[in-house]
Formats: C-alpha cells, sequence, structure tokens
C-alpha cells in the first residue's frame, strides 16, 4: 500500500470564510501515485472545517448567515464561557462543529470519485492567522 502525505497552510484575511480546496486535494492524488484508495482531508484546528458541498457562491453566503444565527460572533464572557479564558473566539469552535472536522473521498482510477457538483472546502471561522490542512492518501 503507498502512503503520501501533504499539508496546506491557509491564511485567510477574514474571520469567516469558505475555501474550495479541490484544486490542491487533486494535485496531492496526483502526486501520490494512488489509483484505487482514499483521501482524508482533515483541518488542524479547532476553529475551521473541512467539508464536502457545492461551489456556489450563493450557498456559502447562506452558510456564514446560517452558522451566524447559530452560533453568533460574541466576545463578551458572560455569553460564551469559553471567551472567560482571554479568548474571544467561542462561536468559531461551535461552528467548526456544525460544519466537521474532515472528509474521505475514494479514489477510483487515479482521480478522486465525486458524485455531481461535489468540491472540498476549507471552512475558517476565526481567521488572521495561519493553519494547516492534512491530506492523507492510502491506496494502491
Amino acid at each position: 500500500m503507498k502512503a503520501h502525505t501533504e499539508y496546506l497552510t491557509l491564511n485567510i484575511p477574514s474571520k469567516m470564510a469558505f475555501v474550495n480546496i479541490t484544486p490542491q486535494v487533486r494535485d496531492a492524488v496526483a502526486k501520490s501515485g494512488v489509483t484505487e484508495g482514499l483521501v482524508l482531508v482533515n483541518t488542524m484546528h479547532i476553529t475551521s472545517s473541512v467539508f464536502i458541498n457545492d461551489d456556489e457562491h450563493g450557498l456559502h453566503h447562506d452558510f456564514g448567515a446560517w452558522l451566524e444565527k447559530l452560533a453568533p460572533f460574541n466576545p463578551d464572557p458572560n455569553v460564551y464561557h469559553h471567551n472567560r479564558t482571554g479568548e474571544d473566539n467561542a462561536d468559531a469552535h461551535m461552528k467548526r462543529q456544525i460544519m466537521g472536522r474532515e472528509v474521505v473521498v475514494a479514489i477510483t482510477k487515479g482521480k478522486l470519485d465525486f458524485g455531481p457538483w461535489e468540491q472540498i472546502f476549507y471552512g475558517e471561522f476565526d481567521g488572521h492567522r495561519p493553519k494547516r490542512v492534512l491530506i492523507k492518501i492510502l491506496g494502491e
């Protein structure tokens, strides 16, 4: 079995954003030489996410609005107990929990085996600093 590991570093200049990382994952799969296997893509930070969905701007806007309703940014330590630690990002932890930590995608004939419209996204919920994403490819 072959194994290949790559790391992406993203530094999102805004507090929240969604970035299509499918091209970088596709490139890593090609470099790996794996034709049949799996790729795991996961964020290595607790205030960001990796998920699969459609690359459509309106949908991404809707995700942001929905997440902000569920876990609105509020640095007040009386609102979120986590913010009593000196942090102000409790909402980002909750948004990550909703959107998920990782995805696993099948590799078939050397290609990502997606359904229609599926793409891999990095979701940032507490930007302004570098964060890493792991790409781990296993197979033959």
